[in-house]
């Protein structure tokens, strides 16, 4: 027999309720975009951090036993320190140091060159690490004194070797003056103790000396040199707005010797830099420790420099790396401070890691338990819309079967929810559910057991018509009950 509306409303629950300590499905849900945010960010991080920095580093000096190669051989003991071994390679000069850089199939990767050397426009992939040194220029003659570059011209010049960073000066100064090989002024390819050796022999009438060949000691023995001169760069002003790479530089008096005051009076001069070049593929930590380097060996005083002058952020013919610019500003990194390089270098690139992981997992755990509990709410509330659907289709007059119809709609509702799995900790509103869907039912059977009242007082379930009194006549009609209210 088919159960009726009023067997529908006593028929228990098929489902019970299950209830556990934590619903881990839900836990998974909310977690678990966070986690792969997480391994987003970290896949990121992987790909951005710098690799381990090298433990080879090649660097382009010059020639041998030049002050360039023997700087070059301290920055490898000072290297080894920190467990980086320096490769020193010779070279003829600045030409061949940045020839080298600009080859990628060299594998060298810092080299020293002098500035004015570049040219045009600064090789692409180049950066500098800082000027480390002046490289002062300085001319010795024959003759009467001359005021001006251009008084040397139809004179024997010994203006350096081929590629090195004194011969490229040299023309550029000749040519601002216009001097220019010809048959008039000859320029010979001598340097060092060469042109020095030359220029006393009576070989050469002038002599252009720069870095080794202009050390003090070489100076002063040409400057007591009979008939040889300094030539005092009088216009050096003008050469340095000229030839912004410049630096004007003066020889004080007695620098040579003071109980003598040779000289006797201040010798202007003009000086390029040597700046520290690197591939801008360097290694951040490789570039502090080159700098630390270059401060050591370069940083000390003598007669035309100051204690701690060099190395300094001039940028000139190659732009100043980030890193060494960061360097210069601020030092070290706090944990190259404190902490052995391999170690710092280490913990630097792990910070990469976990810095932003944990500034992504803080706000994101706390947001975790509030969308676990919305995600084991919305499987509560979900069913209000429903509950409520049925609740405003109860006020209204229905037939018994449209109520029925209402009455399966409310047993699904409640067997879907006595089939929840929910944590013990929402069980409170999973009761109060309960009580709205009881609620909901009570007011359809309050309707159902109205409508049945009504039915049974209009008609006798029997078939049978009322008892009426004895006495009492035939039914009045409708026109009846009308005259006697009449």
């Amino acid at each position: 027999m088919k159960p009726g509306p009023v067997d529908n409303l006593k028929r228990p629950p098929r489902l019970v309720a299950r209830f556990v300590a934590i619903s881990w499905r839900d836990l998974a849900l909310s977690f678990g975009p966070i986690l792969l945010i997480a391994a987003a960010a970290i896949w990121v991080a992987v790909r951005l951090i710098q690799p381990a920095p090298p433990s080879t580093l090649t660097i382009s000096a010059g020639p041998e036993g030049s002050t360039f190669w023997s700087a070059a051989q301290k920055y490898k003991a000072i290297l080894a320190r920190n467990r980086i071994t320096l490769n020193v390679l010779a070279s003829e000069g600045s030409l061949q140091n940045l020839k080298r850089l600009a080859d990628p199939n060299s594998k060298v990767d810092v080299g020293f060159v002098q500035d004015g050397v570049a040219p045009g426009p600064a090789s692409d992939g180049l950066m500098s690490l800082g000027s480390v040194a002046y490289v002062p220029l300085a001319i010795f003659y024959h003759g009467p004194s001359v005021t001006r570059l251009s008084e040397f011209k139809g004179q024997r010049l010994a203006v350096g070797a081929e590629g090195s960073g004194t011969r490229e000066l040299a023309l550029a100064l000749l040519k601002a003056n216009g001097i220019v090989p010809d048959g008039a002024t000859r320029l010979l390819p001598l340097s060092g103790d060469d042109a020095a050796n030359a220029l006393v022999s009576g070989k050469v009438d002038a002599a252009f000396l720069a870095g080794d060949s202009a050390q003090p000691a070489v100076m002063g023995k040409l400057y007591r040199t009979p008939n040889v001169q300094f030539y005092d760069f009088t216009q050096a002003d003008a050469y340095t707005r000229r030839f912004p790479y410049l630096t004007q530089l003066v020889m004080p008096m007695g620098a040579f010797d003071l109980g003598k005051n040779l000289p006797s009076a201040p010798i202007h001069m003009v000086a390029p830099t040597a700046e520290l070049v690197a591939r801008d593929s360097l290694h951040p930590a490789l570039s502090d420790l080159l700098i630390e380097a270059a401060r050591e060996v370069h940083g000390k005083a003598n007669i035309l420099q100051r204690a701690g002058e060099f190395p300094a952020p001039l940028a000139h013919d190659f732009p100043i790396s980030d890193d060494a610019a960061r360097y210069y500003k601020s030092g070290k990194s706090f944990l190259y401070r404190i902490l052995p390089f391999w170690l710092a270098s280490l913990a630097d690139r792990l910070l990469v890691v976990v810095v932003p992981l944990i500034v992504l997992l803080i706000p994101a755990l706390r947001l975790v338990p509030s969308l676990y509990a919305w995600r084991v709410k919305s499987r509560i509330y979900r069913w209000y819309g429903a509950l409520i659907a049925i609740e405003r289709s109860a006020l209204t007059d229905h037939s018994a079967a449209e109520r029925a119809s209402l009455l399966d709609r409310l047993d699904a509702i409640e067997e879907s929810v006595n089939g929840l799995k929910m944590p013990l900790a929402y069980a409170d509103q999973f009761y109060v559910l309960r009580e709205h869907i009881g609620f909901v039912r009570a007011r359809l059977t309050q309707g159902r057991e109205a409508a049945a009242g009504t039915a049974g007082e209009g008609d006798d379930p029997s078939g049978e018509q009322p008892n009426r009194q004895p006495d009492d006549g035939p039914p009045e009609s409708a026109d009846g009950l009308r005259t006697r209210s009449a």
